[in-house]
């Protein structure tokens, strides 16, 4: 099945779009995608494979994310959510587990933000959130991103306080893209709780980076985007 589904892949890919995707997800060298191959294949056109292929072993689909292939590894992604959501007990314990032991081939913030808040972040909804910071401390930026964007299922809950915790702990992260998560999960906080959200950045603002801070701010008035600017 994982050579058919390889070969279909193949099939798919579209020179002109693999070329405007280098270009957009920074993989010159020394930028964060440095490195990454692609196919130029929509997202969508994977979803939809991945519907199809939805069967392939779990072992296959580690062997999948593996690959060069950037959409490989999104077809993996999108095929193990897709088990997830309907394993129960130890398959979806174990599922959890190798994506963790994975992290290095979830390696571009699409990547995560596809996979993250509908693996790890539901899986830790109701268990102990300890690996959330060691993940935040790890030298890779994508284990760091995957703690954050865990988060918006803890978020969805109602849960703010270990985002918050991990927020704190990311304010002088030296990685833009993480400074965007950060950003993001505050906005979805401020969408269920503005005054948490309000609270955080009074006490932050002045110290955290103007890109988190603007992502942080997007759905406020522009009174209130003019006051936390303000105290940049």
């Amino acid at each position: 099945m994982l050579l058919e589904l390889n070969q279909r892949i193949q099939s798919l890919a579209d020179p002109k779009k693999a070329d405007l995707a280098l270009r957009y997800f920074k993989t010159g060298e020394g930028e964060y995608g440095e490195g990454d191959v692609f196919l130029g294949i929509r997202a969508p056109d994977l979803r939809i494979l991945s519907k199809e292929y939805r069967q392939l072993p779990i072992k296959d689909c580690f062997t999948l994310l593996k690959s060069q292939y950037h959409e490989s590894r999104m077809l993996a992604l999108f095929i193990l959510v897709l088990k997830f959501k309907k394993a129960k007990g130890p398959e979806q314990d174990l599922i959890y587990k190798l994506y963790l032991k994975h992290s290095e081939y979830i390696n571009n913030w699409d990547l995560v933000d596809c996979s993250a808040p509908h693996i790890s972040g539901p899986y830790l909804v109701n268990r102990n959130k300890a690996v959330l910071y060691t993940l935040v401390k790890s030298p890779l930026l994508w284990d760091r991103r995957i703690a954050m964007i865990s988060c918006f299922s803890l978020i969805r809950d109602h849960q703010f306080t270990d985002a918050l915790k991990l927020a704190e702990l990311l304010l002088h992260d030296k990685e833009d893209l993480m400074h965007k998560a950060v950003g993001w999960m505050l906005r979805e906080i401020g969408n269920r709780d503005k005054a948490i959200e309000a609270a955080f950045l009074e006490q932050h603002a002045t110290s955290m980076p103007r890109v988190m801070l603007r992502y942080a701010i997007e759905k406020f008035t522009k009174e209130e985007r003019q006051h936390f600017l303000g105290l940049k």
